[in-house]
C-alpha cells in the first residue's frame, strides 16, 4: 500500500478504536451502576477477602498491590458483571485497532509513530489502555475500567481534534534511535501515570466517604462509589505501587533525554521549556514518594502530591508543546 493509503487507514482504524472505546465506557458505566458494592460491615472491616496482585519490581521481587474485597455473591453471578465483562473485551477490541493504527500511521511514515504531538497522543491512549489491560490480567478491575476509558477517549479526542497533522517526514534533531528509547518510556509512563492518577481520584473519593461516617455525618456524594470500588487503604497502597514502580523508568526518560540532547544539540541540559517541566514533574512524584515515608503526611496530603505531580506532567505533555517556544516545539500543530 503507498503511504497516503497507509495514513488513510491509520486514521480510519484510530475512529474505529474511539467507537469501540465509546462503547466499552457505556458497558463500564453499566456495569459500574449495576454493581451491589461491598456491605457497610465489608467496606468497613475491609478484610484480606479478594486476589492479590503481584506486580513485578526491577529487581525481580514482588510487590503486593491490591486485594480486592469479594462480592458476596455466587461466582460469575455478581450484579454488573455480564456488563463489566462487555466492556472488558471491547476494551481489548479498541486497544487492539489502536494498535493496528498506530502501527499503520509509522508504516506510512516510514518511521517509529511519535514524530509529533498527534502521533505521541494516539500512542499515549494505547499506553493508558495497555496498561489497563496489563493489570486486569492480575486482578479483577472491571471497577476501574470506567475512570481509565474516559482519559483515553479525551486523549484520542484531543489528538483527532486538536493536535491532528498529516504524515510526514522529522525534523532533523528527531531523526536518532533516542527517539524510540526516550519517547517510548515516556508513553510507558504515560500510561502508567494516568492509571495511578484515577486510583487517586478514587483513593480520595472512598477517604471522604470514610471521614464523613467516622464524623457521624451522612456518606454523601460520593458514597455510591464508595461502595463499588476497594477500600480507601487498599486504593492507597494501588496508587502508590503504581507511581513508585513508574518513578525510575521517568527517571531514566529525563536522563535518556538529556543524553539525546547532547547528541542532538552540543549539551546536556539547557532548561528548554520541555527540559525544566520534565524536571519539575520528577521533583514532585519524589517529593509524593518521600510524604509516603512521612508518617505525617501518607493518605490524604501525600495523594495531592501524586495528583500535583500528574497534572505537571500534564502540563509538561500538552502546554509546553502549545504554548512554548523551545527546541521541542514539535507538535505539529498548525
Amino acid at each position: 500500500m503507498s503511504d497516503t493509503t497507509l495514513a488513510a487507514l491509520s486514521n480510519g482504524l484510530v475512529y474505529a478504536s474511539m467507537l469501540a472505546f465509546t462503547f466499552a465506557m457505556f458497558a463500564f458505566a453499566l456495569s459500574f451502576g449495576q454493581g451491589r458494592g461491598r456491605s457497610d460491615a465489608s467496606q468497613s472491616a475491609d478484610t484480606s477477602a479478594g486476589a492479590q496482585v503481584l506486580a513485578q519490581g526491577a529487581a525481580g521481587s514482588s510487590v503486593d498491590v491490591i486485594e480486592r474485597t469479594a462480592v458476596e455473591a455466587a461466582p460469575g453471578a455478581e450484579p454488573g458483571r455480564r456488563a463489566g465483562n462487555v466492556g472488558m473485551s471491547l476494551m481489548w477490541l479498541a486497544t487492539g485497532l489502536l494498535l493496528a493504527a498506530v502501527v499503520s500511521r509509522g508504516l506510512s511514515a516510514g518511521r517509529v509513530p511519535w514524530g509529533n504531538m498527534y502521533e505521541f497522543s494516539i500512542t499515549s491512549a494505547l499506553g493508558i489502555s495497555a496498561a489497563f489491560l496489563f493489570a486486569s490480567l492480575k486482578a479483577d478491575l472491571r471497577w476501574l475500567g470506567l475512570f481509565v476509558v474516559v482519559p483515553v477517549l479525551l486523549t484520542l479526542g484531543a489528538a483527532v481534534t486538536v493536535l491532528y497533522t498529516d504524515s510526514a517526514q522529522l525534523v532533523p534533531a528527531l531523526k536518532s534511535w533516542w527517539l524510540l528509547i526516550h519517547v517510548s518510556a515516556a508513553i510507558v509512563c504515560a500510561g502508567a501515570f494516568t492509571l495511578g492518577a484515577a486510583v487517586t481520584v478514587l483513593y480520595l473519593a472512598v477517604n471522604r466517604v470514610d471521614k464523613r461516617v467516622a464524623a457521624g455525618n451522612s456518606p454523601g456524594m460520593f458514597a455510591s462509589v464508595a461502595r463499588r470500588v476497594p477500600s480507601a487503604d487498599r486504593l492507597d497502597r494501588l496508587s502508590y505501587t503504581v507511581n513508585a514502580f513508574v518513578f525510575p523508568l521517568w527517571t531514566f526518560t529525563v536522563i535518556a533525554g538529556a543524553i539525546w540532547a547532547e547528541s542532538a544539540w552540543g549539551r546536556y541540559w539547557g532548561w528548554d521549556p520541555k527540559e525544566t517541566w520534565a524536571f519539575i514533574t520528577w521533583v514532585v512524584y519524589a517529593a509524593y514518594l518521600h510524604a509516603r515515608a512521612t508518617a505525617g503526611w501518607k493518605g490524604e496530603r501525600a495523594a495531592l502530591i501524586g495528583l500535583l505531580g500528574y497534572s505537571c506532567f500534564l502540563f509538561n505533555y500538552f502546554g509546553v508543546n502549545l504554548f512554548f517556544a523551545g527546541l521541542h516545539s514539535y507538535s505539529g500543530v498548525k
